[in-house]
Order: structure tokens, then C-alpha cells, then sequence
């Protein structure tokens, strides 16, 4: 058990140092966001110019907006109710349902290439 707490810690200590730099991270992209707005819209669309915390708005709203209140990118654990993968999904075919799979989908896009 005492190996167990002084992993735990030992753990907890090193994720010490990424939990400031998120915070300088957002600020940087901030404005970096700023740079950006200003350097390429105003002169493209005749945006106006924006301030720093109004780049960091901007950030904010495009997280929630776009990204949700979740952890971004892909998990490796399925989700829920998620269908599988076509590439899994045509390796476990056989050949006959293959040859059916093609055929349903050569007869749903005839129309669109005449």
C-alpha cells in the first residue's frame, strides 16, 4: 500500500508542471488568434480589428461551439453504440456479401453519373 501512495505521488508531481502550462498554452494561441485576425481579415473581408480578450472569446466560443465540453480528438476505447469501421467491417465480409455490398452501392450512385 505505501508503494502504491508513493507511486500515486510520484505521478502527481510530475503532471504538476503541464497543469500551469495549459493555462499559458490558451493565452499563447490567444494571441496568436489575435495576430492572425488582424494581420489577414481586416484587409480580406473588412473585418474589424479585434483586442486581445476578444481573441480569447473567439477561442472559447469556437471550443464550444465546435469542439464541445469533451476531451478532444479520438479515443481508443469504442463509444457507446458506435458502428464499426467500414475497413473492419469489409474484412469480416465474405465474398458473397462483398459482391452484394458493391452491387447495392453500383445501383445507388447510377444516377449520379450518367
Amino acid at each position: 500500500m505505501f508503494r502504491e501512495q508513493q507511486h500515486s505521488e510520484g505521478w502527481q508531481r510530475q503532471r504538476l508542471p503541464f497543469l500551469f502550462l495549459i493555462p499559458v498554452f490558451i493565452l499563447v494561441l490567444a494571441a496568436a488568434v489575435q495576430f492572425l485576425w488582424n494581420a489577414i481579415l481586416p484587409e480580406v473581408t473588412h473585418a474589424g480589428i479585434i483586442s486581445y480578450w476578444q481573441s480569447l472569446g473567439l477561442l472559447a466560443l469556437c471550443r464550444i461551439l465546435v469542439g464541445g465540453f469533451g476531451h478532444g480528438g479520438r479515443s481508443s476505447r469504442p463509444r457507446f453504440g458506435r458502428p464499426p469501421l467500414m475497413k473492419e467491417k469489409w474484412m469480416e465480409m465474405s465474398s458473397e456479401e462483398k459482391q452484394k455490398f458493391r452491387e447495392e452501392w453500383r445501383s445507388r450512385c447510377e444516377h449520379r453519373n450518367p
